[in-house]
């Protein structure tokens, strides 16, 4: 396969939007977890009840397709290598 190969441009495109899906989602859970620790050591206000499932919402609405989107890169990757096309 040439480097110009449009099924390679397109896992690579797939490739950089799924990481970006995986930052968003997991920066996501960061601030659930951190808004849950903040309205621990607080009262629980209501801006950190929200905050902290609105975070686990996204998280998991964000999540679930980028990691399958990685995992079928990968996968893609892994056989092209082991039938000798990569």
């Amino acid at each position: 396969m040439t480097e110009d190969d449009d099924v390679l441009r397109t896992r690579a495109r797939m490739a950089r939007l799924a990481q970006m899906g995986k930052r968003v989602g997991y920066l996501a859970l960061l601030v659930s977890i951190v808004a849950f620790f903040v309205g621990l050591a607080t009262d629980f206000a209501q801006w950190t009840v929200v905050a902290t499932i609105g975070g686990l919402v996204a998280a998991c609405v964000i999540l679930p397709v980028p990691i399958v989107i990685g995992y079928g890169v990968r996968a893609a990757a892994r056989d092209d290598r082991q039938r000798g096309r990569g």
